[in-house]
């Protein structure tokens, strides 16, 4: 809203420093700065707020070291993420934008479904929470409706970069035109690694007829309702010790919004030689309030935790990173750039597995792993849960520096 507010005010009276509002970049502080004394300051009245309404977490005897202690601590919190990413958004984003719009029915959607799990598992005394089919078709909802916007939408488009032939050609004015083709709507996403690295949906049925362009939204909608589902789940995996999911979610949302800065801005594309996406850029605000939301809710999470986020924090974390990542088309990259989500889901479905298979060949269920997921595994072998999530951060961190290599490195 302010965006509006000092743009109407520099075009109508030339007020001094209203022009900032027109940089993405002054927007973006502001918003991580809004976000970070939200979460900080009013974090703090929220918890107060669940200590008072007896919203506290029911710890499973896992035979974890330190769990007892646990028991009570006021779940929910991710709230406070979502409150303090929201307020900040409204107030510096542009609404218009169709990937802010997305973004924040995203928000709003998985976290109404982590509340809803929140509160049965509280206040219904059912530990089970919301039933896993009720979850997915949730997930699956979102999916369909990220999947059909982001294929329909006519504000979703690329700019294809000129051969430079054609280039030397063309006789337009302004940088852009110069570079850039005209915005075109495609299933065109990016590749890690490879040297010609983009690939489009629709060459996987095209091979057949090419006719068939027409119908790829019947791929594109299944593949981003899987990618919703499993980063949401991953993420949700991830919080099972304090710090871990916000800290982990804090890198990868930050370098995706690096990806979203460059993408949006034709002379990065144009020096990366990468996919240039027009107003793809106004992610970045979303990215600094959701980063700034994040590390204030360190603040209370680390270790020993004075809050936890619950469902519905992880689903949402979950549920914002995939649909980013989908809207820079960097889809690809999320087996590497979120590795610990990754990793955390297969040490679950490995575990599984591997006991049914073996209950099923020898009568008796044996594990991969001491427990799952992977950072309980660590917490068993004997490791403090303080190490573990610093660990778990620095690979996260390698991580994100191999993802953004990847901008040049094919």
């Amino acid at each position: 809203m302010l965006y509006y507010l000092f743009d109407y005010l520099e075009k109508q009276y030339q007020l001094p420093g209203a022009s900032l509002f027109g940089f993405i970049t002054f927007r973006a502080a502001m918003a991580v700065i809004l976000s970070l004394l939200i979460s900080t300051i009013y974090g703090k009245r929220i918890i107060l707020y669940l200590q008072r309404q007896q919203v506290g977490e029911s710890i499973r005897d896992l035979g974890l070291e330190g769990q007892a202690e646990k028991a009570g601590t006021p779940t929910m919190g991710g709230i406070i993420i979502i409150l303090a990413t929201l307020i900040p958004v409204i107030l510096f984003a542009k609404l218009d934008n169709v990937y802010i719009l997305l973004l924040i029915v995203t928000t709003l959607w998985m976290g109404t479904i982590g509340f809803i799990d929140d509160y049965i598992k509280k206040f219904k005394n059912d530990k089970e929470g919301l039933k896993g089919k009720f979850k997915v078709l949730g997930q699956i909802g979102l999916g369909l409706i990220v999947g059909t916007t982001l294929y329909f939408h006519p504000g979703v488009t690329i700019k294809e970069k000129m051969p430079e032939t054609q280039q030397e050609l063309v006789e337009v004015r302004g940088e852009e035109a110069k570079q850039f083709k005209p915005e075109e709507k495609s299933t065109k996403t990016t590749i890690p690694f490879v040297k010609s690295n983009e690939f489009d949906y629709a060459d996987l049925i095209t091979w057949i007829n090419p006719d068939y362009a027409k119908y790829a939204w019947l791929l594109f909608i299944p593949i981003v309702i899987f990618i919703i589902t499993a980063v949401s789940n991953g993420a949700n995996l991830t919080d099972g010790i304090d710090g871990l999911a916000a800290g982990t979610s804090a890198i990868i949302v930050l370098t995706l919004g690096i990806f979203a800065w460059v993408s949006g801005n034709f002379i990065f594309s144009d020096y990366l030689n990468i996919m240039y996406i027009p107003r793809v850029e106004e992610i970045t605000i979303y990215v600094a309030a959701f980063a700034g939301a994040l590390v204030g809710f360190l603040w209370y999470n680390t270790y020993p935790a004075q809050v936890f986020m619950g469902d519905t924090g992880s689903l949402t974390i979950g549920g914002i990173i995939a649909v980013i990542a989908i809207a820079v088309r960097k889809e690809w990259l999320i087996p590497v750039l979120c590795g610990i989500f990754l990793a955390e889901n297969l040490s679950v479905v490995m575990q599984v597995s591997w006991f049914k298979y073996t209950k099923k060949k020898y009568g008796e269920g044996r594990r991969i792993f001491k427990m799952s997921p992977l950072h309980h595994h660590y917490q068993k072998i004997g490791y403090h849960e303080s190490k573990i999530v610093t660990r778990f951060w620095i690979i996260g961190i390698l991580l994100a520096i191999i993802s953004i290599v990847t901008l040049k490195i094919r």
